[in-house]
């Protein structure tokens, strides 16, 4: 009996954006598995400059626009997205995350799970991954 291991039975095409910050490690900024696409967390790194950008609100809207330009370089939107989770290292400022969220997705109103954590990657205050199904 042979053994199968992942590679062999997943099929996972890396996406990826210069309009995006590069990943933080070893890591796609998305993967594609036959109708879905996960996005990696996002954080307030500006990708011109590669820096966090500085105070909750900013980072959470440079996440947002990271994530939107992830979903382009996968043909899809925020339209697309059928679950997301949120990792905020204060839940204090949900109200005002929240207001981001809906801004950036309309009226479109998927899944979603918020977290408060004690720290995230490069000192940001916020982190979103997405799951997206966008038939090819």
């Amino acid at each position: 009996m042979s053994m199968s291991t992942a590679s062999d039975r997943l099929s996972l095409e890396a996406i990826a954006t210069e309009e995006a910050p590069a990943a933080l490690g070893p890591y796609a900024q998305a993967v594609r598995v036959g109708d879905f696409v996960y996005t990696s967390g996002q954080v307030g790194i500006d990708p011109g400059s590669g820096q966090l950008v500085e105070g909750f609100e900013a980072q959470a809207r440079q996440v947002m626009r990271n994530l939107a330009h992830v979903l382009e370089a996968a043909d899809a939107s925020f339209a697309d997205v059928v679950k997301a989770t949120i990792y905020v290292v204060d839940l204090g400022r949900f109200a005002l995350l929240n207001q981001i969220y809906a801004e950036a997705l309309g009226g479109h109103r998927p899944a979603r799970s918020t977290v408060e954590v004690a720290a995230l990657p490069a000192g940001a205050e916020v982190e979103i991954d997405l799951v997206v199904h966008r038939p090819r």
